[in-house]
């Protein structure tokens, strides 16, 4: 059996981007986040410690976001995926990076799946 923790909606303003001028100008990014990890020793525990702490998820991603600048929103989601898998528990994960407002209504999206080379 696989649970999963989702973290959806953050908005976070930073600069990224392949175009001219692009990172220039803060932007918003939109990141969404699927974690499948197993839940069984947080089920009988009821310890923040057995299970991933979506507040720290939350700050690795804001950081993560904010402190890296890519043209490609691929390279950054890669810089993601390998911070949540320092943490062997997490088995896989699926990260969704938009840039809203870039495309005159459009809204691009990249999605990665993966699963823990670690675990």
């Amino acid at each position: 059996m696989t649970d999963t923790i989702e973290l959806r909606g953050m908005r976070i303003i930073a600069r990224h981007g392949a175009n001219a001028g692009e990172q220039d100008v803060p932007q918003p990014f939109d990141v969404d986040v699927l974690l499948e990890v197993d839940f069984e020793r947080a089920k009988t525990s009821d310890m923040l410690a057995d299970t991933y702490d979506y507040a720290a998820l939350h700050d690795d991603i804001t950081f993560i976001v904010k402190t890296t600048r890519y043209q490609l929103l691929e390279r950054l989601g890669t810089d993601i995926l390998t911070k949540i898998f320092e943490d062997k528990r997490v088995r896989a994960a699926t990260l969704s990076i938009a840039k809203p407002y870039l495309l005159g209504g459009a809204t691009p999206v990249v999605t990665q799946r993966a699963h823990n080379p670690n675990s």
